[in-house]
């Protein structure tokens, strides 16, 4: 039996409990003993980011190998074109190598708070949604990829890894799920509201 813990990490955000330079943190909003981040979001990136004491329950969520699949809501820059969604479905060259062929679809605005600072209506007057799913784990791909189409990225929110998905949690919150098998159903689980942030 091993606990996963679900967080929605916020925009600005390590995804790590520690930082000398004084930026915002994990500890700022879960203070659970022990545990670690299977994998890694940006810091200027948002969404689902799951945390675990069990070392071997981290490896296979986190191990290249083992290909979970993480969807991305992604705010773009312009109005996204079929032939950018055409790209993104087929692969992509980047400096690194050729992408693995991508799901890739429109989609409506996330029913998600705000981000703080929002985007600049001012500066990106026409902005659109695209939802992108990916089996790859490079260093900013998703970035990497729609620029590589055309439409730089604004606003990148992780949804979902493998079966494990973002819905019910604002910025801050999480819960865990109590898992009795490698990829089972969750047994059980509990929201908990944010730590408060310490004072800096």
């Amino acid at each position: 039996m091993s606990t996963l813990y679900l967080l929605h990490k916020p925009y600005r955000m390590l995804s790590q409990f520690t930082d000398r330079e004084g930026r915002a943190t994990l500890a700022d909003v879960i203070s659970v003993p022990g545990i670690y981040a299977a994998g890694r979001l940006d810091y200027d990136s948002e969404g689902l980011l799951l945390l675990s004491d069990d070392g071997a329950l981290i490896h296979r969520i986190a191990h290249p190998r083992h290909k979970q699949p993480k969807t991305y809501w992604v705010q773009l820059e312009g109005q996204l074109t079929d032939d950018a969604l055409h790209g993104l479905r087929s692969g992509l060259m980047l400096k690194d190598g050729p992408t693995l062929p991508a799901k890739a679809r429109r989609m409506a605005p996330p029913d998600l708070p705000e981000r703080t600072p929002a985007v600049d209506p001012k500066r990106h007057p026409v902005t659109s949604w695209l939802e992108l799913t990916i089996s790859e784990g490079r260093n900013r791909q998703v970035r990497r990829m729609t620029a590589e189409v055309g439409f730089p990225t604004l606003r990148l929110i992780r949804a979902a890894i493998g079966p494990w998905r973002l819905e019910g949690l604002a910025p801050g919150e999480w819960r865990k799920e109590t898992l009795h098998a490698p990829r089972q159903a969750p047994a059980k689980t509990a929201r908990t509201r944010p730590t408060r942030r310490k004072p800096r």
